[in-house]
């Protein structure tokens, strides 16, 4: 199976009942994304595939047809941070950092959805990703710190 991941192509040979989160983990060496619950319901596993966010865990890798960008091609080769990845640093969006990359990619997903007008809309977008540390209104804070940021770089 032909799949592009974080810009580079990928033929890989797994049998059809593999996840996108176990290719990318078990088969391409890329574990930033977690496996947390593995039934969908902690979003430690949300990556980008093409345009929108999705839960790795319960995607079969036979069905994706597009780009999938995960924690580790958010950021440009030259090490600058994404803005959302910056945020998350400045506004001390974590602790034991577990589910750090999902709730980044879905911080992500969150923002180029445009769901991120408000605290409360923030909060609804982004309550499909669990934190047991809960970290969340530093969460909301990293969001809101990149929405703001991407709204100053399009002036």
């Amino acid at each position: 199976m032909d799949i592009t991941i974080n810009g580079s192509r990928y033929d890989l040979e797994v049998d059809a009942r593999t996840t996108l989160l176990d290719a990318l983990r078990e088969h391409l060496d890329l574990t930033g994304t977690k496996k947390g619950c593995d039934h969908g319901q902690c979003g430690a596993c949300t990556v980008q595939l093409g345009e929108r966010r999705v839960l790795s865990c319960l995607t079969l890798l036979a069905s994706v047809r597009e780009p999938v960008t995960t924690i580790e091609g958010l950021s440009p080769d030259d090490g600058v941070l994404h803005p959302v990845q910056q945020a998350f640093i400045d506004q001390d969006a974590f602790q034991c950092g577990y589910c750090t990359p999902g709730q980044v990619m879905a911080a992500v997903g969150c923002l180029e959805e445009g769901h991120a007008d408000s605290d409360d809309e923030i909060r609804e977008y982004m309550s499909g990703n669990l934190c047991r540390c809960a970290a969340y209104p530093r969460i909301v804070a990293a969001v809101r710190q990149a929405r703001d940021a991407a709204m100053r770089d399009s002036d």
